[in-house]
């Protein structure tokens, strides 16, 4: 009977070794250079696996990772899907992005049934996401953000697609889990307050999170496209905190052979639990 792997307190069954396919997510493909043995490389970097059978395998990806390889950051030498290919010994395929700025959840299937399966739970909306977030200002306790999103286009990697495709519908529910008031001002006012807010995605657009929470006027520390440059620069030069703020936390699934509900959780980097204690913060 095949080896079964156990990661928060679930087991994982055997399954088969892929070859490319695009057809889920055609701009993503699994790295097809000459696999390693796990371990062999020198002084070889590491994800930590958070889930792993013979079917998938979920890593805590860490802020400023490129998933794979992009014309946007052609200078990238780091990609996920190398390392943890590399790592594993076997070649893995990405079922959804994460971008480059962001920590936490992502996952990987085996095989390209596997990824087509999980890729139709993505595009179907049956996989629930939350994200941790730190924003500008005090948000309400809670909320419900229904604003549409138009696609926006890369220059570089988005030459062929259309520019003319409506606004797609995109919701997010937030809820803010604390506060803090900081006596500096950076702005115009002689203090900086700031909100811990956990975000549940309900549809899967491109850069929603961090768009939509610039939309209700509270973006994400660190985000250098939709949030404020002064906020940024001071928590990055007096709070050791460079990176953008926002972590997927947490994600949950079904597991595309067997059925069973997968619930993944990622654990914070030493930035965030500082902050968190710095600010005297509630979180679990």
């Amino acid at each position: 009977m095949p080896v079964c792997k156990r990661y928060n307190g679930s087991v994982g069954l055997p399954g088969f070794i892929p070859a490319c396919d695009t057809s889920v997510m055609p701009d993503i493909c699994p790295d097809t250079e000459t696999l390693l043995e796990p371990g062999s490389a020198p002084e070889q970097e590491r994800l930590d696996i958070l889930y792993q059978d013979e079917y998938l395998v979920v890593v805590n990806k860490p802020s400023g990772l490129l998933v794979h390889r992009s014309m946007i950051d052609r200078h990238e030498t780091r990609f996920a899907v190398q390392i943890v290919r590399d790592q594993i010994g076997q070649h893995v395929f990405p079922v959804h992005r994460l971008d480059k700025p962001t920590s936490g959840v992502l996952v990987f299937a085996l095989s390209s049934e596997i990824a087509r399966k999980l890729g139709e739970q993505f595009q179907e909306g049956n996989v629930e996401k939350t994200y941790l977030a730190v924003v500008r200002g005090i948000t309400p306790e809670a909320g419900v953000i229904d604003h549409a999103l138009k696609e926006k286009h890369d220059k570089m990697t988005d030459r062929k697609a259309r520019k003319d495709k409506p606004a797609q519908e995109a919701v997010s529910e937030y809820r803010r889990l604390d506060t803090v008031e900081l006596p500096v001002q950076i702005d115009r006012y002689p203090q900086s307050r700031y909100s811990l807010v956990e975000v549940k995605p309900r549809t899967g657009r491109k850069h929603q999170v961090r768009r939509h929470m610039k939309h209700i006027a509270h973006p994400i520390i660190g985000d250098a496209k939709h949030g404020k440059g002064n906020h940024n620069r001071y928590f990055a030069e007096h709070l050791n905190a460079g990176r953008l703020l926002l972590v997927c936390t947490e994600m949950s699934f079904s597991h595309p052979v067997t059925g069973e509900k997968l619930k993944i959780n990622a654990p914070l980097d030493t930035v965030f639990t500082d902050l968190i204690k710095r600010f005297g913060w509630v979180y679990k």
